[in-house]
């Protein structure tokens, strides 16, 4: 009985708390565009004693619930990094498995009664044309039903590596010149994040890695100049939501501070 009303109290405790930071972060401004490296669902399921594919399908659950904190404290732009390019030298079954969970994910999500309530765009960032043909089709369906949608806009970094990103770009840009396109002096910053995959989105303002890792690992490497990075030691699956309103009030001090 003790024991049950310890749970009670400290319940009461965490609902009261995520309410004071709601309303906290709720009075400031919030950060326009949120990208997450979503880090730790394998650890997550091998220090539960659970499968890899248990913290993947936890993991891909997590995100659906921070996508209604985004809408609940107008993150207009959320991008996550999903899958790596460097990804793909994991277990091949891993990897069989993470594509199904993508292809599933797809056609669920643009089936979802929010995307089209909020009017949330579904796109996907990275070289699509090594993903499996099932994997493709699904994206194309969520992005064919939400390409007029312009309220919200949900990226998904997938098969994506910063660096090969800018390599892609300055090809692009080569033969704009070699076609007379573009002249070697008209390249300037603004020209180059045309040639990305982001360049009709406004760099991230706040940048969230989950697991305890502090590094960016090859994601958004041009975008990134000038974020504010935020680093938590919770595998992504345990996210919690008063982690993530933590760290909007994190930005918030950091760009009173800065007068931004």
């Amino acid at each position: 009985m003790a024991q049950k009303i310890s749970g009670l109290i400290a319940d009461r405790a965490y609902s009261e708390y995520e309410k004071r930071l709601i309303k906290e972060v709720q009075n400031g401004k919030p950060p326009g565009h949120v990208a997450i490296i979503m880090d730790g669902n394998r650890r997550f399921a091998k220090e539960l004693g659970l499968e890899t594919t248990d913290g993947h399908m936890k993991g891909r659950g997590k995100l659906e619930e921070v996508l209604n904190w985004c809408l609940e404290t107008n993150v207009r732009i959320l991008t996550v990094y999903a899958f790596s390019t460097e990804n793909l030298m994991r277990d091949s079954e891993e990897v069989a498995e993470l594509m199904r969970i993508f292809e599933e994910s797809f056609y669920k999500v643009a089936g979802d009664d929010r995307i089209y309530e909020n009017k949330i765009k579904i796109r996907v960032l990275g070289d699509t044309d090594l993903l499996p043909e099932k994997v493709q089709k699904a994206i194309n369906h969520a992005e064919e039903k939400t390409k007029d949608h312009d309220q919200y806009f949900f990226n998904l970094a997938i098969m994506y590596g910063g660096r090969q990103e800018i390599i892609m770009a300055i090809r692009k840009i080569a033969e704009s010149v070699k076609s007379g396109e573009l002249a070697p002096s008209d390249i300037d910053e603004k020209i180059f994040a045309n040639y990305l995959y982001t360049a009709d989105l406004p760099d991230p303002d706040l940048v969230l890695r989950t697991s305890g890792e502090e590094r960016i690992s090859n994601f958004l490497l041009w975008q990134l100049a000038y974020s504010e990075l935020y680093f938590m030691d919770v595998y992504w699956p345990g996210f919690r939501k008063i982690d993530f309103l933590r760290a909007i009030r994190e930005y918030q001090r950091r760009a009173r501070r800065y007068g931004k």
